[in-house]
C-alpha cells in the first residue's frame, strides 16, 4: 500500500523557537505560513510540519500523491482508495473522507499505541 510522501507533523508550543531549533539541525523551510502558526521544513528527504496551537499531539502525516517537496506524483492511489483498503482490512477509521468526492480529503486512525496517522491528500 503506497501512502505517498511521510512526515512528522509536531504540535509545538512556540513556532519561532522550534523553526530556530530545527534550522540548527539543518532544516529549512519548505512552505507554511507563520502567520497562521504553521510551517513546513525539510532536511534532505526529511519533512516535518511544525503547528502551534492546532493540535494536541504529534501525528505521522502521509500524504499521497506528493513527493517529499511537495510536488505532485503521477499514478498515486487515492486516499478514497486507501480508506476502502484499511476498511476491508479490518482497520478502524477516526475520520473517513466522503467516497462520493474526488480531490483533496482525509482519512485519520490511531495505532494500537494511541498515535495518530494522517492520510491528507491535497490533489
Amino acid at each position: 500500500m503506497e501512502l505517498g510522501t511521510f512526515s512528522v507533523s509536531l504540535a509545538v508550543k512556540d513556532l519561532e523557537a522550534s523553526r530556530a531549533f530545527y534550522e540548527k539541525l539543518g532544516f529549512s523551510t519548505l512552505g507554511g505560513d507563520a502567520s497562521q502558526n504553521w510551517l513546513i521544513l525539510k532536511n534532505g528527504n526529511h519533512v516535518i510540519g511544525l503547528f502551534q496551537g492546532m493540535f494536541d499531539r504529534n501525528i505521522l502525516t502521509f500524504n499521497p500523491g506528493w513527493d517529499s517537496n511537495a510536488q505532485p506524483v503521477p499514478g498515486f492511489t487515492d486516499v478514497r482508495e486507501l480508506q476502502r483498503r484499511l476498511k476491508a482490512s479490518g482497520v478502524q477509521l477516526l475520520q473517513e473522507a466522503d467516497e462520493d468526492t474526488t480531490g483533496p480529503a482525509s482519512v485519520i486512525l490511531e495505532d494500537p499505541d494511541g498515535n495518530t496517522i494522517l492520510l491528507d491528500q491535497h490533489l
